[in-house]
């Protein structure tokens, strides 16, 4: 019964009527016709949805069996669209699931994340993990071997991006990692992952919303700073990276 009320609660923000337009407006400059993009992290697939309506061929990942059975069924048998039960980490092998089934959009991998961001972030104050579940778990570079190299990645896993991308050994064109109030470290790691691997610069979308916050695609240096103060306040959002050569 949990799972169906979180399901329920997740379709409606993520998939509601006129979302998409929005998402697609927002990846467009990104995201082309053919391109190969990955989607960690999927959940619904409202993002999913977004990058094969702009003609991209998706590899969607969701860890969570009963969202990944949900999503083939619902976005995986359109063309261009591959569902993948899987995680993604620092190396392929099993990891244990902390599953919120009231709210499966903060289900992780990360422990750690899990026991302390309701502390550290009032809006995670009433969530409850409560189910474990072990899960296979992959690694960017075998994903590349498999399926080749994506024009964008989204990754939204809960405070396990860095851990993602630790699995990552060649630069992506553009990559999107969530942020979150009291666990910025993770995206401080992040950037500092992301600029071992190219020169990147970076922008940043605060929550759901579609628009871009500075004028300007900013240094690792800068967003580091604006991490160090706090990130401005904002409860959460995702901070998208782009290889200073991007044609975008």
């Amino acid at each position: 019964m949990r799972e169906l009320f979180g399901l329920a609660r997740s379709l409606w923000l993520y998939r509601r009527p006129g979302r998409q337009r929005g998402l697609r407006r927002l990846y467009a400059p990104f995201v082309g016709e053919g391109d190969l993009v990955f989607d960690v992290g999927a959940h619904v697939g409202d993002r999913t949805l977004a990058f094969a309506a702009l003609g991209a061929r998706v590899a969607a990942f969701e860890p969570q069996p009963w969202l990944a059975s949900f999503l083939r069924r619902s976005v995986g048998r359109r063309e261009g669209i591959e569902v993948m039960a899987q995680a993604v980490g620092a190396e392929a092998g099993v990891g244990m699931l902390q599953v919120s089934r009231a709210t499966p959009t903060v289900s992780s991998l990360n422990a750690r994340w899990t026991q302390d961001i309701g502390d550290r972030n009032p809006g995670f104050s009433r969530v409850r993990w409560d189910r474990r579940v072990e899960v296979p778990v992959t690694t960017l570079d075998r994903l590349i071997e498999i399926h080749g190299r994506p024009q964008f990645c989204k990754i939204d896993v809960e405070g396990h991006e860095a851990e993602v991308l630790a699995g990552l050994s060649q630069p992506l064109e553009a990559i999107s990692v969530e942020f979150v109030a009291g666990a910025l470290d993770v995206a401080r790691a992040c950037v500092e992952r992301l600029e071992r691997l190219g020169d990147y610069r970076f922008d940043f979308v605060i929550g759901e919303q579609r628009t871009f916050q500075w004028n300007e695609w900013r240094s690792g240096d800068t967003v580091r700073e604006w991490l160090a103060h706090g990130a401005g306040g904002i409860a959460s959002g995702d901070l998208y990276a782009r290889l200073s050569s991007s044609k975008n």
